[in-house]
């Protein structure tokens, strides 16, 4: 691969990281590539496919030269225009490269291909620390979701385990779009999978890959689970993106009076436990903006050898 400057490189550098959680291991897992302008989207994706983790993040020269990166996002079976993890992940790797030893503060603005994402990052007491804006607010699709008993045989469910107080299925997209299917309980959730061929036959008629589950928590307001087998994902640890979106279905069940602020847990059943806050502003049935926040914890850093182009 040659550079923009003439450098031939046969290999890039990389870091992981964990995100949506303060201790390694847990939380869900990034890869960061570094330095790709010169890479091919075959490229990127075969690299995503060998990193084979939820998402792989590839940092490229800004478009602008007053934001920080362009940035490519890339499931291990394909791009993404926007996701949360590796927002919160790169804006802090790339905040850490130039940050003092102690506590810090400052803002990271990404060109994501949903558009620009201003990250604010800061490191407090040891901990580092994002929140971003989401880069459009969630918008309910065109499609009827699917009834509560196709739901429940897609998920090994009974049917009343879906729906609870004034939650029911939703279709949202604010980039990505997720089938949003809140369950009773915790043991519900625990319990809830993919299940063939129910499973194929509700995504395909709801028009999407991604399931995010929910229900009621213990130490939070809400637990979820994600599932996208058909995109690479059998589970996601931490799904930043449908958090975000969560707040056109909290919306819909009339959690949202102004400025709210809820706490999701996820992963805890994959045992990655991960840990994402959602601030939401609305003026009456309106959402004007919906944040993320979360902390990360580096994990290691190297060089990934280039694939054919």
């Amino acid at each position: 691969m040659t550079t923009p400057t003439g450098e031939c490189l046969s290999d890039l550098g990389f870091a992981t990281c964990d995100v949506f959680t303060r201790r390694a291991y847990t939380g869900n897992p990034l890869a960061i590539v570094e330095d790709a302008d010169a890479l091919s989207d075959a490229q990127m994706q075969t690299i995503a496919r060998e990193f084979n983790l939820s998402e792989t993040i590839f940092v490229q020269a800004p478009r602008d030269a007053a934001h920080d990166a362009r940035v490519r996002i890339f499931l291990p079976a394909a791009e993404i225009s926007f996701a949360g993890h590796p927002t919160i992940g790169c804006a802090i790797h790339l905040a850490l490269k130039t940050a003092p030893d102690g506590d810090f503060e400052t803002r990271i603005v990404l060109e994501e291909e949903a558009g620009l994402v201003p990250v604010t990052v800061w490191r407090a007491e040891g901990q580092l620390m994002a929140e971003f804006r989401a880069p459009v607010v969630p918008q309910a699709t065109d499609r009827v979701p699917p009834e509560a008993d196709a739901l429940a045989e897609a998920l090994g469910l009974a049917t009343e385990a879906v729906g609870f107080g004034n939650h029911r299925p939703g279709l949202w997209r604010g980039g990505p779009t997720f089938l949003y299917v809140p369950v009773c309980d915790l043991a519900a959730l625990a319990t809830a999978r993919p299940c063939e061929p129910a499973w194929s036959r509700v995504t395909a008629a709801a028009g999407v890959d991604h399931m995010y589950l929910y229900s009621p928590g213990e130490a939070c307001d809400f637990r979820a689970r994600m599932f996208a087998p058909a995109a690479g994902l059998p589970e996601d640890p931490a799904t930043g993106s449908a958090a975000a979106i969560l707040a056109g279905q909290l919306r819909a069940a009339g959690n949202l009076r102004g400025s709210d602020q809820f706490t999701l847990h996820q992963g805890v059943e994959m045992g990655r436990p991960s840990e994402i806050t959602l601030t939401v502003h609305s003026d009456g049935d309106t959402i004007t903006a919906v944040f993320v926040r979360g902390s990360a914890v580096p994990v290691s850093a190297g060089r990934i050898t280039l694939p054919a182009a």
